[in-house]
């Protein structure tokens, strides 16, 4: 990377005391974990639409007209003063080159799902999107877009940190000018990734590129960054993740042994039963990878696509 990945965030997660009981709700593997490869972009919803720190609890309640934002005693409705200063807060955004957000879950102005959404009787569903977070959404439906409680399942971390990496080399290819040989250039490297979350987006994607030359290049731009974005956001599986680790085994029939083939097979089949962690066969192959200068597999991002520091393929 050039740069740090930017990253949209609830700034309360980064320890702001901005919450209503005037308190935070500080992440600590966002700050000072992630926040070793991110420049984060501090929204707080309630406190930047001009409500105070303390205040009053606000809720998601059930209207005809879509849900409203109201607080919890008063019953003041503050809906329209959020959803205007929300549609300007987007459009400022826009100049933040974001690769992403991290929103404060059950929040019912940032929770991305599952916020509480009260009936016409008082009575809650877990139903409801924060009216910042659809509005962001809504505005930027390609970002990855994340929520703290989310993001303590090893494998959604996972796969939101692959992401947002992902996102931020399409970006740096981007800068770099929209041509067919660039085009070709960042998918050949991420052939293997993007196999790892989807064949069928795979192999989509593959046909797109394979025409790069006959489609208009604003339109070609665009539908590949669609369908990245789509098979990104597909979570990876033991039996995906086997299918491309013997993938990569078959780059080898030359140079390893019987034995070195059998060891990496036996280290394949114990991250399918759930002995191993992925980064043990990865571990040997990229060694084999090293050793044996492989010049397609050095280049593939499947191998390294975040730093190893964040020990995110660490997990069985």
């Amino acid at each position: 990377m050039s740069e740090k990945i930017r990253l949209g965030i609830s700034s309360c997660l980064l320890g702001e005391m901005v919450r209503y009981d005037g308190g935070h709700q500080l992440d600590r593997y966002l700050r000072d974990t992630l926040g070793h490869y991110v420049e984060y972009v501090a929204v707080c919803p309630e406190v930047e639409v001009g409500l105070p720190t303390p205040r009053e609890t606000l809720r998601l309640v059930e209207h005809d007209n879509g849900p409203r934002l109201v607080f919890s005693r008063s019953g003041e409705d503050v809906t329209e003063r959020m959803l205007s200063w929300a549609r300007e807060r987007v459009r400022t955004l826009e100049q933040e080159d974001l690769c992403g957000f991290v929103f404060k879950a059950k929040s019912p102005s940032s929770g991305m799902e599952r916020v509480k959404l009260y009936d016409r009787n008082g009575v809650p569903q877990k139903a409801g999107v924060g009216l910042f977070a659809r509005v962001f959404m809504e505005h930027f439906p390609l970002l990855p877009v994340e929520e703290d409680g989310r993001l303590h399942d090893p494998h959604l971390r996972e796969n939101f940190v692959e992401c947002i990496f992902t996102f931020k080399r399409w970006r740096e290819m981007l800068a770099q000018g929209r041509t067919s040989g660039n085009l070709v250039a960042f998918h050949t490297r991420h052939k293997l990734l993007l196999l790892s979350h989807s064949t069928e987006v795979y192999r989509q994607m593959g046909k797109l590129v394979a025409a790069a030359g006959k489609a208009p290049s604003a339109e070609l731009f665009s539908e590949y960054e669609s369908l990245l974005m789509k098979g990104m956001r597909l979570r990876t599986t033991v039996r995906k993740q086997v299918n491309v680790l013997q993938h990569l085994l078959g780059y080898f029939k030359k140079q390893l042994t019987a034995d070195e083939k059998r060891e990496v097979l036996e280290q394949i089949e114990l991250y399918r039963n759930g002995t191993l962690p992925l980064i043990v066969p990865l571990t040997l192959i990229n060694h084999y990878v090293r050793k044996y200068q492989q010049p397609y597999l050095q280049q593939q991002f499947y191998l390294n696509p975040h730093p190893v520091e964040l020990q995110l393929r660490n997990h069985v």
